[in-house]
Parts: structure tokens; C-alpha cells; sequence
């Protein structure tokens, strides 16, 4: 019942235009500052361009060719 009672409050949530409220972008990057330094110190980038490719067994990473 809590699943179901929840997937109807996010639908009504998410149709209902009351509920639309802008993001105002800067607020947003200010409150996400901790995050976003994470990403940058330990260099995840969220595409495989350029990521080091592990094909196992302790050998050395090649870096992708995508």
C-alpha cells in the first residue's frame, strides 16, 4: 500500500502545476558546491572518452579509444 500511496502522490507531484516550481540554476550550483568538488578531486567524468579501461587481472589500465 505505502509503494502504491507513493507513486500516486509523485504522479500527482509531477502533473499537477501547482506543484511546477522553477529552479533558480545558481542557488542550485551553490548548494551542490560539496558535491562538485568531489567529482573534480577524484576526476570522475561521466563519459568513457578518455577513462582508463581495466580488462582484469592486475594488468595495467589502457586508455580508451572511444
Amino acid at each position: 500500500y505505502a509503494a502504491t500511496s507513493a507513486i500516486v502522490i509523485a504522479l500527482d507531484c509531477a502533473f499537477i502545476r501547482a506543484f511546477d516550481l522553477p529552479v533558480f540554476w545558481p542557488i542550485l550550483l551553490i548548494t551542490m558546491k560539496r558535491q562538485i568538488k568531489h567529482t573534480i578531486k577524484y576526476r570522475y567524468t561521466p563519459f568513457d572518452i578518455g577513462k582508463n579501461r581495466y580488462a582484469g587481472g592486475g594488468e595495467t589500465p589502457v586508455k580508451s579509444s572511444i
